[in-house]
């Protein structure tokens, strides 16, 4: 063989041989990504706005999704929250804060939702939550904690002015935790709400600490598939170790930077119209007609006068109420139905769970669905 056979020969070994190792690590590669799933390409990456794919994606683990957005948050580093320390125009509270502008779909667009939100900490997890769960066609009252800060109640202002259908409450209370104050807070908006030009459907109160686990779109779906016209109020009749919160008098204390609620050795009257006093989650989803029904019926009314010097009296009011056989979308015969909050409560860190922190997977803790968001309790639960 001469030498530029020899050469030649060479040549198409070498060729033969990169190819095979191409070839090798292009099916390694393929057949280690899941089926049906897009190759991450960084250039593409959209961040700032994640819709529903995107987001149930993420839910399903898909590799994708987590690349994305560890793009987005490692080499994508915007200043979002920029804007709520400082004053901004309203069209830079939308780029920064990047709102969405339109209903996600048809279903969502004809079917409104009304929040009521109460705050009174922790500025940047409000803005958040609130730009996690808004939505144009819905309709947001803040009550703002009238002992918070000057400069809180400022920044929240300077949001709210930018939206139509964010507003904050007309009355607003000093919020004593488990106190009656809680419970008015909510009536506050409510009173707002009905006289609202925008009409909504539903009614859903959430703290300053709430964050959706569930899209738009999902509650929607779950109301309209299982409480269509119903009331989501999960609880019993009053157990007995929680007859002292209404057997006694209560009182709030508010001085000096400090708030609580203590037992007076008063006892209290009977309940109102012979009602059945019931026991549940201070948090709801209420149609709209039941919300009419509780700022005007005697019943009502007589319910929330006797409340308040009961302990946290949104624990057996809206349920209380939503036991009853006439009243709007009533749901006499529920009991915990209607999961609406995963909770964690700091006397069961460690044994229910294990404690707040990050990336936690709340339907592996707790063995349940949670239809609107997680919230982590650093307070012992009474």
């Amino acid at each position: 063989m001469n030498p530029l056979d020899a050469t030649k020969s060479g040549f198409l070994v070498c060729i033969a041989v990169c190819m095979f190792i191409y070839t090798f690590i292009y099916l390694k590669d393929t057949l280690s990504e899941e089926p049906n799933e897009q190759k991450f390409n960084a250039n593409i990456a959209e961040c700032g706005f994640y819709p529903d794919e995107l987001c149930s994606a993420l839910f399903m683990g898909k590799t994708a999704a987590f690349k994305i957005g560890n793009f987005c948050q490692n080499t994508h580093q915007p200043k979002p929250l920029s804007c709520i320390q400082t004053s901004c125009n309203c069209s830079m509270v939308l780029k920064t804060l990047h709102f969405i502008t339109r209903p996600l779909s048809d279903e969502e667009g004809n079917f409104s939702l009304a929040y009521i939100i109460t705050i009174h900490k922790e500025l940047e997890m409000f803005v958040k939550l609130l730009r996690a769960i808004y939505m144009p066609q819905n309709i947001y009252c803040i009550h703002v904690d009238e002992k918070s800060p000057k400069d809180y109640k400022a920044a929240v202002q300077n949001i709210v002015n930018c939206f139509e259908n964010i507003f904050i409450s007309s009355k607003r209370e000093s919020v004593v935790y488990a106190g009656f104050s809680r419970l008015q807070a909510d009536i506050n908006c409510m009173r707002d709400l009905v006289r609202s030009k925008i009409q909504w459907n539903y009614v859903i109160n959430l703290c300053g600490q709430d964050y959706p686990i569930k899209t738009n779109r999902d509650i929607i779906q779950y109301i309209k598939s299982k409480w269509n016209g119903k009331n989501m109020t999960p609880g019993v009749v009053q157990p007995l170790h929680m007859k002292h919160r209404t057997e006694v008098s209560y009182r709030e204390y508010v001085h000096s930077g400090m708030s609580y609620v203590y037992p007076t050795k008063n006892i209290k009257a009977k309940p109102p119209y012979n009602l059945t006093i019931y026991f549940g989650s201070a948090y709801y989803i209420l149609t709209k007609e039941f919300v009419e029904f509780i700022l005007t019926d005697a019943r009502a009314k007589g319910l929330l006068e006797w409340s308040r010097d009961t302990y946290s009296p949104d624990e057996h009011y809206w349920v209380t109420l939503n036991r009853l056989n006439d009243a709007p979308g009533a749901t006499p015969n529920a009991d915990w139905e209607g999961n609406i909050r995963a909770i964690k409560w700091k006397d069961q860190e460690g044994t229910t769970h294990k404690g707040c922190k990050g990336n936690v997977n709340f339907d592996h803790e707790f063995k349940f669905d949670s239809l609107t968001s997680i919230h982590c309790k650093l307070y012992i639960m009474l």
